[in-house]
């Protein structure tokens, strides 16, 4: 029930379009509470708690960050690129970024 509350709450915040899916990793990573997950991403990201729900102030960020928006253009990050500096920035691991690492390594 926990990943579909999450979800519930994170498209609530706008997703992508946001901080949504940032703070949805938080929950469900290191099951934090909505309240600690928001400020948690609003501290890495350099903003306001408010400002994560701000389309337009969070589109200037992730822009910035390049870790992914809903419109890209081809020298923005998306996919896997937008993955990695994602788990970066918030200093967390994401399973499919791990596997994508070890396939390289190995070859």
């Amino acid at each position: 029930m926990g990943t579909a509350i999450s979800h519930a709450l994170a498209s609530g915040m706008g997703g992508i379009r946001t901080a949504g899916d940032l703070v949805a990793r938080m929950q469900m990573i290191r099951g934090m509470k909505l309240n600690e997950a928001k400020e948690y991403v609003a501290n890495k990201l350099g903003v306001s708690i408010f400002d994560l729900s701000d389309e337009i102030i969070m589109e200037e960020i992730r822009e910035s960050l390049n870790i992914g928006k809903i419109r890209t253009l081809h020298h923005h990050a998306k996919g896997m690129e937008a993955k990695f500096r994602i788990a970066k920035l918030l200093d967390i691991e994401i399973n499919s970024v791990n596997r994508f690492k070890k396939m390289i390594e190995s070859g």
